[in-house]
């Protein structure tokens, strides 16, 4: 399948949503586990406790693409090109948040070791208020 079919039959389709009840011992571990030392973080009894702005790259939906989403091909070649995340809001212990998946993007580019496909896989975190808190763009290499 052409990379022009595949952007207009799959990017910016919700196709998955997951939720997620946030916990203080969560964001705690999260900020301990990253080595991140700042109070607002690590400290539940800081004035403005809340989670590392890079927090909810911990979380993952039910499906990484739609269902019918066109196969990649093997397995080797494929791999996680890197994460880029947007904040918006504090996520506080005691939010549910839901996440809404979508493709974002598909693109290609050549480089020095040949043909590569990009699927950007995005997550956009809301609150119990249906605030946005946070936008995860997760990309995928594959080499051809």
């Amino acid at each position: 399948m052409e990379i022009a079919e595949l952007k207009q039959r799959w990017v910016g389709s919700t196709f998955d949503s997951a939720e997620f009840k946030i916990s203080e011992e969560r964001i705690v571990g999260f900020a301990k586990a990253c080595g991140d030392p700042d109070p607002r973080y690590s400290d539940p009894t800081h004035p403005d406790f809340q989670a590392a702005p890079t927090f909810a790259t911990q979380f993952h939906g039910h499906r990484m693409f739609p269902d019918d989403f066109p196969p990649l091909g093997p397995r080797d070649g494929a791999f996680d090109a890197g994460k880029c995340v947007v904040w918006h809001a504090p996520i506080r212990p005691g939010d549910t948040l839901i996440a809404k998946s979508q493709i974002a993007d598909i693109y290609e580019k050549t480089g020095r070791s040949g043909h590569m496909l990009f699927i950007v896989h995005r997550m956009e975190f809301f609150n119990q208020q249906d605030e946005l808190v946070s936008v995860v763009d997760w990309r995928l290499l594959k080499k051809s």
